[in-house]
């Protein structure tokens, strides 16, 4: 900086503010220290600088599986193209964070940066503890929201409860959830977050209907592939004991399930229906298209960036609150089309 200063006929304290504050100087001046150190060949070192401020300009995505598990599931695409639209507009970056040696605990200490966005975590998970010890500031996307800390979700029990309600209405009672994999091995009983919203918004559909007692509900968890899907359902199917209706917790495992009933030359909706969740690109072009629950991903992305910022700013300020704990709902809409219709008797393998 020194050297930059001589060569530019200015203090060292302008050479800052050209690239900390340029707006305190003429533009003049600094298009003048800019040129004085193009000639020099300087160029900030971020770790300094990183230290000076104790900024990284980063944001953490906090991941539940491996990077290339994550990016055969298209919700995170449009997760994180929502949560880019934040970070084009405020100049920050965007650090994937995958578990380190299986551990998401194990990797928020070694992650350089602001503050993290957690998706779908729960409220006693050791990853939010080793956050919390931090003093980082972090947004929950889905998940178990905690009081005193920002969160962004969608209404799981009344969009589950929409797609349930439309299966029942076309006189579905013997219905299979497909859902993606809890970690834990108790079934509904161990669910908590995501999971367990959307089973309850089902049971909650049941129970409007005055159908608790008539419907037959099984539960298989799966990987929340396509590939897992296609799988579990051929399995199912070829047991004989087979659902009118495949009620599915990811778009992803439902064309799964679609791949899997085609193969077994099922007709869709004709002898069973499928139900998917997100509204995915392909869930449109699938053949039959998809009925499933539509909800903004990138707008939850965008949603939860936002208040990422803010809590980050408000970690700043040793005037303000260290977080503003305000949880936000984001509403989904069920979308029909034609892998769902009126049911018809379920067929053994035998008859």
């Amino acid at each position: 900086m020194k050297d930059v200063a001589e060569r530019a006929g200015v203090s060292t304290s302008a050479v800052s503010f050209a690239y900390n504050n340029p707006g305190r100087l003429a533009r003049s001046t600094v298009e003048q220290i800019h040129k004085a150190a193009e000639e020099l060949g300087y160029v900030r070192d971020p770790a300094a600088r990183m230290l000076r401020t104790r900024t990284t300009r980063n944001l953490g995505l906090l991941l539940p599986q491996p990077i290339d598990g994550i990016f055969a599931n298209p919700y995170y695409a449009e997760l994180i193209a929502g949560i880019g639209q934040v970070c084009t507009r405020e100049g920050l970056f965007l650090l994937l964070i995958p578990p380190l040696k299986g551990s998401l605990a194990k990797s928020v200490p070694v992650s350089v940066v602001d503050g993290f966005l957690v998706v779908g975590i729960e409220r006693d998970r050791s990853e939010i503890k080793a956050i919390q010890r931090q003093r980082m500031p972090f947004v929950v996307i889905d998940g178990d929201p905690l009081a005193e800390v920002p969160a962004v979700g969608l209404d799981e029990i009344e969009a589950t409860s929409e797609v349930a309600r439309h299966l029942l209405d076309l006189g579905h009672r013997d219905i299979q959830l497909l859902v993606f994999e809890s970690g834990q091995d108790a079934g509904p009983s161990g669910w908590h977050g995501t999971l367990l919203q959307r089973y309850e918004g089902v049971r909650k559909a049941i129970a409007e209907r005055g159908l608790t007692g008539e419907v037959r509900l099984r539960v298989t968890e799966l990987p929340c592939t396509r590939e897992a899907g296609s799988q579990g359902v051929r399995m199912i199917w070829e047991s004989g004991d087979r659902p009118s209706a495949f009620l599915c917790f990811s778009d992803v495992i439902a064309l799964g399930a679609l791949d899997a009933l085609e193969e077994c030359g099922v007709d869709v909706p004709g002898q069973v229906s499928v139900t998917g969740f997100d509204d995915i690109p392909e869930a449109r072009w699938a053949r039959p298209s998809l009925t499933t629950v539509r909800q903004s991903i990138r707008t939850k992305g965008r949603l939860a960036a936002d208040r990422l910022v803010d809590a980050i700013a408000a970690n700043r300020a040793p005037d303000e609150s260290f977080m503003r704990p305000e949880h936000q709902k984001i509403h989904g809409s069920l979308v029909v089309r034609d892998s769902s219709g009126p049911v018809q008797s379920p067929r053994r393998v035998d008859e």
